[in-house]
């Protein structure tokens, strides 16, 4: 079958809005115009790709598929666009939490002035790729090693992993360091799909018996400050966000987390190659916390 960018953009502005009024107004074209569109294009896949309910507009799962691949197709659009019009071109880099930590704002400097034909714009999204799959990004930075088909990565660095829990929390307000069996012993909130924290931290029969799964990282910090939990994360999270309530400390008998940078196989971006370079020296430059090693 054969599609238009049109419907693309159509489809992907409904589910990005999540509803067929909010996304005609996006598009700037009448809420018929594009509920007559939507429909051509599901009559010609055989099966319905959009969910709709009283509370706005879902992706199916056939049309979750779709939306990863139509964003691809127009962040390939918009690159042969600029190419044509000798635009500016853009190097998007995905995160889901934090970007490289302390050496985020350093990095965008250097690059700014090393290269200044190729703009670096950090995007931030929160899935297990960082958007990457999803085509908001062209290489994305991530904690766990992407097993993605497609997907080539690299390791630029290495984090201390830290706790964090509630600045009065009762049993640990004064402690400068914590342990795993400690944490095994509390409630654990974590992200499933971009956290690193996972039961195989713990060695077998230690690990915590109750795991909180919340959706992103507002939701995390609001459940610790509330006192509703823990939680282990890298510590580029608190160099990227602070929360009144909400105190880190390095976790002192875990191993440190392992920072990866990811790309699409058959499509390796523009300036991947000093992307690389420029991160890897970041993190050589500097030692991770409380530990004498540096990236490999």
């Amino acid at each position: 079958m054969d599609w238009t960018l049109r419907e693309i953009r159509y489809l992907l502005a409904v589910l990005d809005a999540g509803s067929f009024t909010e996304g005609a107004a996006e598009a700037g074209v009448s809420q018929a115009a594009m509920s007559r569109a939507i429909a051509g294009v599901e009559r010609r896949v055989g099966a319905p790709l959009l969910r709709r309910t009283a509370h706005g507009c879902h992706p199916t799962p056939l049309g979750a598929e779709v939306a990863q691949q139509a964003r691809r197709v127009l962040a390939e659009v918009e690159h042969l666009d600029a190419l044509s019009r000798g635009r500016h071109r853009r190097l998007r880099v995905g995160y889901a939490w934090a970007a490289a930590g302390r050496h985020t704002a350093t990095l965008m400097r250097q690059w700014s002035t090393r290269h200044p034909d190729l703009e670096l714009q950090l995007v931030r999204h929160n899935s297990a790729t960082a958007g990457l799959v999803e085509g908001r990004c062209d290489a994305a930075i991530l904690r766990s090693s992407p097993d993605r088909p497609g997907l080539d990565s690299i390791v630029v660095g290495l984090e201390t992993r830290m706790v964090a829990y509630a600045s009065d929390d009762p049993r640990w307000s004064r402690r400068r360091q914590i342990g795993l069996a400690e944490i095994a012993e509390r409630t654990v909130i974590i992200d499933p799909r971009t956290g690193t924290t996972t039961g195989e931290l713990w060695s077998d029969n230690a690990a915590p018996v109750n795991f909180k799964e919340i959706g992103d990282i507002e939701e995390w910090f609001d459940a610790i400050a509330a006192g509703h939990g823990v939680g282990i994360t890298s510590e580029a999270t608190p160099e990227h966000h602070t929360r009144p309530g909400v105190v880190f400390r390095p976790l002192r008998d875990s191993p440190s987390i392992v920072v990866h940078l990811a790309w699409w196989r058959d499509r390796p971006p523009s300036g991947l190659a000093e992307l690389v370079d420029d991160m890897t020296a970041l993190y050589r430059s500097r030692p991770i916390r409380g530990r004498r090693r540096t990236a490999p």
